[in-house]
């Protein structure tokens, strides 16, 4: 379970570059919950995501994982509870190495670094069972380059070494968005079969409208740093695209209106 309470984050504060990327966010995710995160460019979504990952640390609030506080965790320690994709297919993972190199390294997370005693037969037969429901055809090409991939062969796999050892967390950075069309649904449709099938909690910033409706269990539309909609439940099954795009429209004329009073009021106290 993941839960976030009041955490605040600004950047370069006090100076003409402050940034209030997070006011005051709280969310709470049930065991096995799949939520997405979507929100225009600069409302907090990504910024969400490294709170929890531990990329900074909040400047107050709290963040428990699986009844545990990690607001003050370092990221490296957060890691043995956290998987995360990114969106480049390229980041978290060694170009050079091997695809079965790869992932013996996230098999042993935590653990002695050392390849050599590690990939016996047992385990490369293990390695090429779990990646032949990828249906790639990688299975048979476990000693090439991890660098001689495809994005979305890369990815694919990212998503494998990411939930191998089942977190407690799963993180997708907008995972698909490097992607062409056709490998971002089939690394959508992997997702989510992956997360059903492990049971994971897990959650997705996207910018896909299409993948917010299709994929998660709940929907969570963020706005200048503050969660402005939680859709779940009956409501969610029920949402379409257009909801969602009808529900910006009304952030934004919100924004608007606020504006013109500010405009039309603060003139007064000038």
């Amino acid at each position: 379970m993941l839960e976030i309470n009041n955490v605040v984050k600004t950047f370069n504060p006090g100076t003409p570059n402050e940034v209030r990327a997070l006011r005051g966010i709280s969310m709470k995710l049930e065991e096995g919950c799949f939520a997405a995160i979507i929100g225009t460019n600069g409302s907090g979504k990504s910024t969400s995501l490294n709170a929890v990952a531990g990329s900074f640390l909040p400047d107050s609030g709290t963040i428990l994982l699986d009844g545990q506080d990690i607001s003050n965790w370092p990221e490296y320690r957060r890691a043995s509870m956290i998987g995360r994709v990114f969106q480049n297919p390229f980041a978290g993972t060694a170009a050079e190495m091997s695809i079965a190199e790869n992932i013996v390294l996230s098999m042993r997370r935590g653990m002695s670094r050392g390849l050599g005693m590690a990939l016996n037969r047992r385990v490369r037969e293990e390695i090429r069972e779990r990646i032949r429901p990828l249906n790639m055809g990688l299975e048979n090409r476990i000693d090439n380059a991890m660098g001689s991939l495809s994005g979305g062969q890369r990815q694919a796999l990212t998503l494998l070494m990411a939930t191998w050892l089942r977190p407690k967390l799963l993180l997708l950075d907008e995972h698909t968005a490097a992607l062409d069309p056709k490998s971002a649904a089939q690394v959508a449709t992997l997702t989510k079969e992956i997360i059903e099938r492990e049971k994971l909690t897990a959650l997705m910033v996207t910018h896909s409208m299409q993948q917010a409706v299709q994929l998660p269990q709940r929907i969570i539309m963020m706005h200048k740093g503050q969660v402005v909609e939680d859709i779940h439940g009956v409501r969610k099954a029920r949402t379409q695209v257009a909801d969602l795009m009808n529900a910006f429209d009304r952030v934004r004329r919100r924004d608007l209106f606020d504006q013109s009073v500010a405009e039309q009021v603060l003139p007064q106290y000038a």
